[in-house]
């Protein structure tokens, strides 16, 4: 491990005091993963993941086994989960029978996922983007009746790897109909890591042009192009509090091949305990979770901050 001390706290002026990170990386990590990891050790994971501190912890999805084999086992990992507030475990839900078996087993936080372009919603949902949001709209209705939290993911808002460049109204317009049908929060994807920093203002900026407050949205990178930190400091400035990460830098999207990780949990703590922002996180036990989870899967850790701790002399 590093020194003492390290990185020395140097705090910016325009940042918020304190960050919720919400941790994707036993959900949307493990569901990229070309082997299915036992559904014990996600149990393992998500604990460790939960016990250094992170707030939310995204557990797994309810999608059918066929289009997400790494996640079949859903009904058996969340009662492993029972001695952890459900309100700390959000999961996926793609429709109504999705939610049925994620309402059976105590959800209290749910999320459905969009698309910005029609060709992505056609790869990931066999659907137009409206006749998605058509299928989520009962979905977001009855968990909200039920009174659990909803979130909505909308992937690919800064570009395409089929339409390339994402107008911003067009993910406006998404982001809109999302909040209409009753989302309480909003997670902005970069999900082929194409964002910049003056993209992800302009987005915010007209987000907030359109009636949605920063505090409902949320952001989540992808590091393709390494501008994954950069993208959300440009976010933080602007005052998103939400910032979406992976432990370790897992995962990607198994229906658009040039996604690679999401940006790692690690590097996202260390640039935020370095300016003085509080996370609740514990970096030492969140690497040590990582390189674990590393070791677990055979091959070595994508986060920079990963491999910098725990090198050994």
């Amino acid at each position: 491990m590093t020194a003492a001390g390290l990185p020395m706290e140097v705090p910016a002026e325009g940042l918020p005091g304190r960050v919720r990170i919400h941790e994707v990386g036993a959900r949307d990590g493990l569901q990229n993963e070309a082997s299915v990891v036992p559904t014990e050790i996600k149990a393992e994971f998500i604990h460790r993941l939960a016990d250094a501190g992170l707030p939310t912890v995204e557990a797994t999805s309810f999608v059918h086994p066929k289009w997400v084999p790494q996640l079949a086992d859903a009904e058996g990992l969340f009662p492993l989960l029972g001695d952890i507030d459900a309100h700390r475990l959000p999961v996926l839900v793609p429709n109504e029978r999705g939610l049925d078996r994620a309402l059976a087993l105590g959800a209290r936080r749910i999320a459905v996922f969009a698309s910005a372009t029609e060709s992505f919603a056609k790869a990931n949902l066999n659907r137009t983007v409206d006749e998605a949001l058509a299928m989520f709209a009962p979905v977001v209705e009855r968990a909200k009746d039920a009174g659990l939290h909803v979130r909505g993911y909308l992937s690919m808002c800064f570009g395409d790897p089929w339409e390339g460049p994402v107008p911003v109204a067009q993910v406006v317009r998404v982001c809109r109909a999302l909040t209409d049908l009753g989302c309480d929060e909003l997670s902005l994807g970069d999900t082929i890591g194409v964002a910049t920093p003056g993209h992800v203002h302009k987005l915010l900026t007209c987000l907030n042009e359109a009636g949605m407050a920063t505090s409902r949205l949320g952001v989540h990178f992808h590091d393709t192009y390494g501008q994954a930190l950069a993208n959300t400091l440009a976010a933080l400035r602007h005052g998103v509090t939400t910032v979406d990460a992976s432990a370790g830098g897992l995962g990607g999207c198994p229906y658009a091949k040039s996604a690679t990780g999401n940006l790692a949990t690690e590097d996202l703590v260390w640039m935020l305990h370095g300016l003085g922002i509080e996370t609740g996180v514990d970096l030492e036990r969140l690497t040590a979770t990582s390189v674990w989870m590393a070791e677990t899967l055979g091959r070595p850790s994508p986060s920079r901050t990963v491999r910098a701790l725990s090198h050994k002399e």
